[in-house]
């Protein structure tokens, strides 16, 4: 039976969200191929995930692949699912059973390799006990077409509250639940959403870094961490009543 406890009750912390850009501009910048970028990239992705584990964040989710980067050269295609497949089988998933961190993917699988989808789900079944910090890797994933695919799915045109429509954008995804976004980074100096987490991210705290993805490590964590808990976050509401459910 899948386990639909909402993360947010799960997993104690904040819920940070990772746009990683900037892993071809890092490799061209050195003389080196593109897929030069992307490993070096997966490197970040470690170092982020101990760091995010140590400040003692609850849920990091990584845009990994999204839907439109189907339409990159298929050299790079292929070696972003291979990095993606040797992630899965390699040390980090036992890294992350002994450390208790739960290891999560979101996104369609219909357009996955059967042998990823394979490593996918014998690396999510490995990590299902971890309780310490919950790591999402968006693969295949587009925030709009989850959303459709939610609209999809409601039958009868009845009113639909948010609460539910989020659990059926959630099946969409093959994700548990859609826990709010607390904060929002992006690296590479871009600034925009680029289809991740729309709905997640309505109340989300942005952090835009112009450190490309490859150079991210534990001290531009914890500068986003300290940009975050300078903001006042309201909600739609009046400082003082914001301050009072904080």
């Amino acid at each position: 039976m899948t386990d639909r406890t909402p993360p947010s009750t799960r997993f104690g912390g904040l819920h940070v969200a990772v746009i990683m850009d900037g892993n071809g501009r890092w490799a061209r910048a050195r003389g080196l191929p593109r897929v030069a970028g992307h490993r070096a990239g997966a490197e970040a992705v470690r170092r982020t995930v101990e760091a995010a584990a140590n400040q003692g964040i609850g849920t990091l989710t990584l845009f990994a692949f999204s839907s439109d980067n189907w339409l990159r050269p298929r050299a790079e295609v292929d070696t972003l699912m291979q990095l993606f497949y040797e992630y899965l089988l390699g040390p980090e998933i036992g890294r992350a059973v002994e450390n208790g961190i739960r290891v999560a993917v979101i996104g369609r699988r219909d357009r996955l390799s059967p042998a990823l989808v394979e490593a996918i789900e014998a690396a999510e079944q490995a990590t299902r006990a971890g309780r310490r910090m919950l790591v999402r890797l968006a693969v295949d994933y587009s925030a709009r077409d989850a959303i459709l695919a939610a609209a999809a799915r409601v039958n009868g045109g009845g009113k639909l509250g948010r609460e539910q429509f989020a659990r059926l954008m959630a099946e969409a995804t093959h994700a548990d639940s859609l826990p709010e976004v607390d904060l929002l980074i992006r690296t590479g100096g871009e600034q925009r959403l680029s289809d991740f987490l729309l709905w997640e991210c309505a109340y989300a705290e942005l952090h835009f870094t112009r450190t490309l993805w490859p150079d991210f490590g534990a001290a531009h964590l914890e500068e986003a961490l300290a940009d975050y808990q300078r903001r006042e976050r309201r909600f739609g509401r009046v400082p003082e009543a914001a301050a009072s459910i904080a």
